[in-house]
């Protein structure tokens, strides 16, 4: 991320008085504008869009005054600012479980960006507009945050209590979010306004919890401003991969290897289930890769009460080295068959 010499971009001097910049902004912007550029008109729309970038900060007394206010500051801003953009790059490239610079598990907002370059919006996207929430500029609930957790298939299936560590991106409250402290920098934010908070939660998974589920934390979001509330915070469950069981809505299946011979014969078996192995019966001559179902050992429904099925899925295992006599029996076996078929 490079720093925009605003002032340059205009060609003005940083002592221009705001009609300056304004005059010189009309005449560059009728000069770069598009439409009046047939033969390049990319390049004129990246020309006229950095010189509305410029104009948008200039032209702003609160954006200008936090811009001046950068200057010996821009090595410690700049640190800051790149540590949090590699951070919102990770978040829109993976998703709200993305890994973070700041943590293990952080929350952001859905702010997008504002068409203008990284430095702009870092930090200047917020200054002197309007939120779309709370009656005024100075009073706003605060952002609702959202970030994807990963359980344990046990975890969904028993539910219950979960510690959790967060880092929350939120408005610096040094500066309530302006970079700014009278005209200087912020010494905590370094100018962004933005600064990662650590949070911990106790939070309480229901049994049975589907994949994408979110769990709402009230009031435990993007802090509010001018007395508002703050957000919520929302954490969007997804189950990891079991190594034994997969999962089906609230159905489970289970691979379950077993002796031809309990296939054949039929027999009892132990079959895993979640809370514990229970005893089976094959039924004789049941085929290889056959489905049994377990009614009620599967995932809890949650509310509505129940649970669905375990589905055990048979798998036949041949043996590895046959003795001699087994050998014998098998061919005998296999002679019986050939006759029987030439039979029918």
């Amino acid at each position: 991320m490079n720093y925009k010499d605003y002032y340059q971009i205009l060609g003005v001097p940083k002592s221009a008085a705001a009609k300056d910049i304004k005059s010189a902004y009309r005449k560059l912007a009728r000069k770069w504008h598009p439409d009046a550029n047939p033969k390049n008109p990319k390049a004129a729309e990246e020309k006229f869009k950095e010189i509305s970038e410029a104009y948008e900060v200039l032209g702003d007394a609160e954006k200008r005054s936090k811009y001046d206010a950068l200057g010996s500051d821009w090595s410690r801003a700049s640190q800051q600012a790149e540590a949090q953009r590699r951070y919102r790059s990770a978040q829109d490239a993976q998703g709200p479980s993305a890994s973070s610079p700041f943590g293990d598990a952080a929350f952001s907002s859905n702010a997008g960006p504002s068409g203008f370059s990284d430095f702009f919006d870092l930090f200047f996207s917020g200054i002197g507009r309007r939120p779309n929430a709370g009656p005024s500029p100075s009073a706003r609930r605060g952002a609702d945050l959202e970030t994807s957790l990963e359980i344990s298939l046990r975890e969904a299936y028993a539910g219950g209590s979960k510690p959790v560590s967060l880092q929350i991106e939120d408005a610096c409250a040094n500066c309530n979010g302006t970079g700014l402290l009278g005209e200087r920098i912020c010494p905590v934010c370094h100018g962004t306004g933005r600064v990662i908070v650590p949070k911990k939660f106790d939070i309480t998974i229901p049994k049975g919890v589907r994949d994408g589920q979110r769990i709402r934390l009230a009031g435990q979001g993007g802090r509010g401003s001018g007395g508002a509330a703050a957000g919520d915070l929302y954490l969007v469950l997804h189950a990891e991969d079991d190594p034994r069981f997969e999962r089906r809505a609230d159905d489970l299946y289970v691979d379950l290897p077993v002796s031809i011979y309990d296939l054949v014969l039929g027999g009892e078996v132990r079959v895993p289930t979640m809370t514990g192995d229970v005893t089976m019966t094959i039924p004789p001559n049941t085929q290889n890769n056959k489905l049994l179902r377990l009614a009620g050992k599967g995932m809890p429904k949650g509310k509505g009460g129940g649970a669905g099925d375990l589905y055990v899925r048979l798998i036949g295992m041949l043996p590895t080295k046959p003795g001699a006599k087994e050998r014998k029996l098998f061919e005998e076996l296999a002679a019986l068959n050939k006759a029987g078929a030439e039979a029918r």
